[in-house]
């Protein structure tokens, strides 16, 4: 995909699977697994589609997916699927992890953050060996003292070792980390969760994390049961839809299993709908 003058590509990591209850919230059952229908254990499918954004001299990767650091309960648990990861996925596309500059972490939940390192000689270490990472600086703060509603999201071996080599960047606010790509703080999934705008030439994308996972969720009340301040989702939710429907943004969903990107267009009723693009947006 050509945005402007740079290329968008999706990386696609390890699929899991989550709670479907969790994943969608009050939304009952019987809405909700017309989209994504659950399995026997009520998990339903998810993707981790990673988005690599190359320039004229800077290559990044937004999001790590979950890594391969798992022992086999939570590879049960979680129904983790690593025939596709990251790395698989960028070699696919002609690029090594020593060629990615900057990555960029919407938070540091284990499913966004888990691939930023690998295990070597018994012990992690970043996975990306050229690359500074990039988080909003709050969410760094609460990831190392978490809360006992999140504590279970966050893994210190995934973003440490960046810190110990001193590749950690933190940033406040909107933030422009490379021409084009601004990280850009959106409050509800967490407090410190971060979205990612990349404009190039006039045209938008926009990377929505949690704030947005799957082609599910873009009714304004679909939102998770993991989402800690939903209303402020909910108000972001709002705004931003607006603009991307006004605006034609091609929008990236980390967690759809089927439709990694998309534009998001609104009928005369009002409804809003996910319609594919091609190479490169109208």
């Amino acid at each position: 995909m050509h945005l402007g003058a740079l290329r968008l590509d999706v990386v696609r990591g390890p699929d899991f699977r989550l709670d479907g209850g969790a994943m969608f919230g009050v939304v009952p059952k019987t809405l909700w697994e017309r989209k994504l229908p659950a399995d026997e254990r009520n998990r339903v499918p998810l993707a981790t589609n990673c988005l690599l954004v190359r320039g004229a001299d800077f290559i990044a990767l937004i999001e790590s997916g979950l890594g391969a650091k798992w022992g086999a309960k939570e590879r049960d648990i979680y129904a983790i699927d690593e025939r596709t990861t990251v790395e698989r996925s960028l070699e696919d596309l002609g690029v090594w992890p020593a060629d990615v500059d900057a990555l960029v972490l919407s938070h540091l939940h284990f499913d966004h953050a888990g691939g930023a390192t690998r295990v070597e000689d018994g012990r992690p270490v970043p996975a990306f060996p050229n690359a500074t990472l990039y988080v909003q600086a709050d969410e760094l703060a609460h990831a190392r003292a978490p809360h006992e509603r999140d504590r279970a999201s966050y893994r210190p071996d995934d973003w440490e070792p960046w810190a110990a080599e001193g590749r950690l960047a933190t940033v406040s606010g909107e933030t422009e980390i490379r021409p084009g790509l601004t990280a850009v703080p959106v409050r509800g999934h967490n407090a410190g969760m971060q979205a990612i705008r990349i404009e190039s030439e006039g045209k938008i994308a926009f990377y929505f994390a949690d704030a947005l996972p799957t082609t599910a969720h873009v009714p304004i009340p679909w939102i998770m049961a993991y989402d800690l301040y939903p209303v402020d989702l909910i108000e972001n939710k709002k705004k931003l839809l607006a603009r991307a429907v006004l605006e034609k943004w091609l929008c990236v969903f980390e967690h759809d299993p089927d439709v990694p990107w998309g534009t998001i267009v609104e009928g005369p009723d009002g409804v809003r709908r996910v319609e594919a693009v091609g190479a490169e947006l109208p």
